[in-house]
């Protein structure tokens, strides 16, 4: 993670918890407040709206220890990090919600049809519902602000509550101008309304607790919302990826941790396919923001692949490496020739060992194949080793210049290196020719070169001769009366 990143993350954890500590402010001054005054006024109505702020306490508590935690980094016995703690503790206020609601049921159904209870509708009753639904208003836009910033599933279980407060605090605030209006209007059933207001209150509390109560069990199952999938398997295929093979979704409190397979053609370089892969990435944060993603880059052969990529493919499982791949068709038959390279100290039974083994899978793979010939060769060492050379520079350029008058290509050596790599003299040159020259014709001096050169110095072992266009030929931009 970059240093930026763990500063963005940090500042997050920082907002969560300031957040989640005002709303345990908040809920302990309406538990104190509406439990005072509904012992005071006998309501029910009150009560209920006290135990169920109660309950908001001690989730509020939960909540704020939850975002505390859950931001702490990845560690040996959690090795997909803490997030799942908010979702133990969206669970954990569920529970309290549903045991609250058992208890408002039974008392406002005793009051209703077992024992009757006074009422007192008073002035400090209508002030506590009028402090909780400002308080209640004002603390669950700040917590749902914050939960969809940080996409925080404690923090938005805690802004449900508070959310759920305002409504049962109305349906409180009914009830006690019923009962008010009892004694006004000569009505003695408006006494019982603060009894149906609590059941209203249990009613809403638990249509909401069984709302977020599945939610928390889905995310703790690993489930995921309906198209989240489909979403994330359209955005991963980046330019270059064949299929998405399978895509897996499972939430950890704020993260998102997304596993995907998708097929590459088998062709490609490494380099290209890594390249690929940062791109599916990138394209699916875009979808989840806070998503890590695990890409699992499967190979498969790709529509447009020839014989000889094939057979490359072939050797390269093999650790083996092959060049000069040709296919040739005779009578209908086809027939394959190539140039196996293998480890220059191996024996030629050893040698010959490998070429057999990918011989058996080349046939196994292409049946239509008649024969298949290799030529065994050995492979370039891969570092050289060079000492000063017996003959010097002066003497090879010599050599060279006296060559490529004897070719029927003219050429201009220069930049002649000599050294003695691996107990051999080996020699390289660049040689100037027409810009113009056809490359076949370019290749043919550098093997008449070579020859002339080789017959002139006799020890000489490998020579490499690289063309290119000479500078002092190149062709000026025509004038437009030229053109």
């Amino acid at each position: 993670m970059t240093e930026e990143k763990r500063e963005a993350q940090a500042q997050a954890d920082r907002e969560k918890k300031r957040v989640a500590l005002t709303s345990v402010a908040a809920a302990v001054v309406l538990t104190g407040a509406k439990t005072t005054i509904g012992v005071l006024t006998g309501s029910l109505g009150i009560l209920s709206e006290a135990a169920h702020s109660g309950l908001d306490l001690i989730a509020a508590i939960v909540t704020y220890f939850a975002v505390r935690f859950s931001g702490r980094p990845p560690d040996k016995e959690h090795t997909y990090g803490h997030g799942k703690i908010e979702n133990l503790s969206a669970f954990f206020e569920t529970v309290l919600l549903l045991v609250t609601c058992a208890w408002i049921i039974k008392e406002s159904i005793t009051r209703l049809f077992f024992q009757k209870h006074e009422v007192e509708a008073n002035a400090w009753s209508f002030v506590v519902i009028a402090l909780s639904l400002v308080i209640d208003y004002s603390r669950s836009r700040a917590l749902m602000r914050v939960a969809k910033k940080h996409n925080s599933q404690a923090l938005e279980a805690d802004a449900l509550h508070f959310s759920t407060d305002i409504w049962s605090s109305a349906v409180v605030l009914v009830g006690l101008v019923c009962v008010w209006l009892a004694d006004r209007v000569g009505k003695p059933w408006l006494d019982q309304a603060d009894s149906v207001a609590a059941l209203g209150v249990a009613g809403i509390v638990v249509w909401v607790s069984i709302q977020l109560g599945k939610r928390t069990i889905d995310d703790l199952l690993d489930a995921v919302e309906p198209g989240l999938r489909e979403e994330v398997a359209r955005a991963a295929m980046a330019p270059g990826v064949l299929q998405v093979l399978e895509t897996r979704v499972r939430r950890g409190g704020p993260d998102v941790f997304v596993e995907i397979s998708v097929s590459f053609d088998r062709s490609l370089a490494f380099e290209k396919v890594h390249d690929i892969t940062t791109q599916v990435e990138e394209r699916v944060r875009k979808v989840l923001s806070r998503a890590q993603v695990v890409v699992h880059a499967e190979p498969v052969k790709g529509q447009d692949e020839n014989l000889e990529a094939q057979v490359r493919l072939a050797a390269s499982r093999q650790g083996l490496a092959v060049h000069s791949v040709r296919v040739s068709e005779k009578d209908g038959k086809q027939n394959l020739d190539l140039h196996l390279e293998v480890d220059r100290k191996l024996t030629v039974g050893e040698a010959h060992a490998q070429a057999d083994a990918l011989e058996t899978d080349l046939h196994a793979a292409h049946p239509g194949l008649t024969r298949i010939t290799v030529h065994l060769e050995p492979a370039r060492a891969e570092v050289a080793h060079a000492t000063g050379a017996p003959i010097s520079e002066e003497r090879v350029m010599t050599a060279l210049q006296a060559a490529s008058r004897e070719c029927e290509l003219r050429c201009q050596p220069h930049d002649v290196e000599v050294g003695n790599v691996d107990g051999e003299l080996a020699v390289t040159c660049h040689c100037w020719i027409a810009p113009s020259a056809p490359i076949t014709a370019a290749h043919s001096l550098t093997q008449q070169l070579e020859q002339r050169l080789r017959l002139r110095l006799p020890q000489l072992g490998r020579v490499v001769i690289h063309v290119e266009p000479d500078p002092r030929q190149a062709e000026k931009p025509k004038t437009k009366t030229e053109q």
